[in-house]
């Protein structure tokens, strides 16, 4: 691809929320996944930093058809006090064209951040929750809650939604809007108990502390785990990783920083005892759910293919509608 001669495209996050939904996000995750496990791309890299009151990572990734490279930066501060307006995530995502180099685009990467986390557990539930699965335990309720559940609702028939938060203000606010989307929503006061009654539980907190254990789950349960993508931050207690068919994202990322990187600290597995990597299950080539009573633990620590299929569907469409703004970085 020759040069755009306007520049790079700049697009803020209400330019990428106007481009790109849900279904486009779980639609592109899937197939990005799909490709690694067949050996069409190479596998994502990641960097990180952790510092005191959070962390920054670095993830690239590149895809083919077109060939486009991504490279997203993100900050990720839990403690941003409200008032001070800004969110615990925020970053950039820089797109290239795979071919020439050229920096396509900039973009916000908070909204493609969420669509793209929202779409792995939905790709993941589509093929290791059971099709009956119509109730969901959200603990936690902060930016990316909401986009869970909706995604969930799309590959399986949810109804019911429980929310729990630290914050009962925010599981309010959530409960709120799930019933403004049409589904049956609560604030639950002891969120073991909802997820012992839950076909699936979406943990999403900044916990750097275990607290969801096998004896909370009901049989035949699917788990995503969200929160955990470093190695200092944990939800799930091990022995409940290490007992469960485990899917991972990406097996060496999830080894570093993931919940699987505490089961393997903890000495209770090994990185042979992985179920399958989620393009593996994605592309036919292992198995995610093998009976209607165990339980699927879906270990997210997210990756940067998931970056590059949304941001390149995001640059793609703001060229077709004439969406964002163009600079010049080489003037």
């Amino acid at each position: 691809m020759r040069p755009d001669p306007a520049g790079t495209l700049l697009l803020s996050r209400a330019d990428v929320r106007s481009l790109l939904d849900l279904d486009d996000a779980i639609r592109e995750v899937e197939r990005a996944f799909a490709l690694h496990a067949r050996g069409e791309v190479p596998a994502p890299g990641i960097l990180g930093c952790p510092v005191a009151g959070g962390g920054f990572h670095v993830k690239s990734a590149w895809l083919a058809d077109p060939d486009r490279f991504a490279v997203k930066a993100n900050a990720n501060f839990p403690g941003n006090p409200a008032a001070s307006g800004l969110p615990t995530v925020q970053g950039l995502i820089l797109l290239f064209d795979g071919e020439s180099g050229f920096p396509l685009a900039v973009m916000d990467s908070m909204e493609i951040t969420i669509l793209r986390t929202a779409a792995a557990t939905a790709v993941a539930a589509k093929h290791c929750a059971r099709e009956s699965a119509r109730t969901v335990t959200m603990w936690g309720a902060g930016d990316q809650a909401r986009a869970q559940v909706m995604a969930l609702a799309r590959v399986r028939p949810i109804r019911r939604a429980l929310v729990y938060d630290l914050v009962r203000e925010r599981a309010q606010t959530l409960a709120r809007e799930l019933e403004d989307a049409g589904l049956e929503a609560r604030v639950v006061e002891d969120p073991r108990a909802a997820t012992r009654e839950s076909d699936v539980v979406v943990t999403c907190t900044p916990s750097r502390t275990p607290f969801l254990g096998r004896g909370d789950l009901a049989p035949g349960a699917f788990v995503a785990a969200v929160g955990a993508d470093w190695a200092e931050k944990q939800e799930l207690h091990p022995e409940l990783v290490a007992s469960s068919a485990l899917i991972v994202d990406a097996l060496d990322q999830c080894a570093s920083g993931g919940e699987l990187h505490h089961a393997l600290a903890a000495g209770l597995m090994t990185r042979g005892d992985v179920r399958a990597e989620l393009g593996e299950v994605v592309a036919g080539q292992k198995s995610g759910r093998t009976s209607p009573d165990e339980i699927v633990v879906f270990d997210s620590t997210g990756t940067a293919l998931q970056d590059v299929a949304a941001a390149r569907l995001a640059c793609e469409r703001a060229l077709a509608r004439g969406a964002g703004t163009h600079f010049s970085f080489s003037r």
